[in-house]
């Protein structure tokens, strides 16, 4: 995929991301502050805007860059800036490269899963949106067939939200409730899913 089309196929995705702001709201507010479905809204909508001012010619290091920007500068959240900062971190991998596949996919993820347990200080069974993320890592890796990989993610995605519902939660405010968070799935888990479900409705997506 050309940095055109990763650009293309994010606005896209997000477009669809923020029509599950009600449900990420209602989640957050059973576990965290409520303010997640906002948090996603914005960070989406601004993201959108800013990746429509990139010229065609920009690589796709320089796409997830203004991602990063872009959703860091329109929430003042904590999850924003664990957000913002595993996709700096992914776009580190993706420097001098132009087209990026199945491996590049990967590295990419990999490196926005390992940025968010150094600074979320989280690991995976923390119940936090890491163990999302370093499960479709972990199916990006495994992959084969760039047809089928946008389906393997939404199945690790979803699996790790099913598999830590539950557990009870052991960062951020979700930590708080300690028992309580027992049975619940994980808002920031969850956003990610409904991501990679975007992502993977896109890829199937007549053009």
């Amino acid at each position: 995929m050309l940095g055109k089309q990763i650009n293309d196929h994010i606005r896209r995705s997000l477009a669809l991301l923020v029509e599950s702001a009600d449900e990420l709201r209602d989640l957050d507010q059973a576990l965290g502050d409520g303010d997640l479905g906002i948090t996603i809204t914005a960070g989406s909508n601004a993201v959108i805007a800013e990746l429509e001012k990139l010229p065609e010619s920009a690589t796709p290091t320089e796409i997830a860059r203004t991602c990063a920007k872009a959703f860091a500068n329109a929430n003042p959240s904590t999850m924003a800036a664990l957000v913002a900062g595993s996709l700096l971190s992914g776009s580190r991998t993706w420097e001098g490269k132009e087209e990026i596949g199945l491996a590049e996919a990967a590295d990419f993820v990999a490196a926005a899963a390992n940025s968010i347990a150094q600074r979320g200080k989280t690991q995976v069974g923390d119940k936090t949106i890491l163990d999302g993320i370093s499960a479709a890592a972990a199916a990006l890796a495994s992959s084969r067939d760039a047809a089928a990989a946008p389906g393997a993610v939404v199945d690790a995605a979803a699996r790790a939200v099913r598999d830590t519902t539950d557990l009870q939660s052991r960062r951020g405010r979700a930590s708080w409730l300690q028992e309580r968070s027992i049975g619940l799935a994980d808002p920031g888990a969850t956003a990610f899913q409904r991501f990679v479900e975007a992502w993977a409705t896109v890829a199937s997506a007549p053009r």
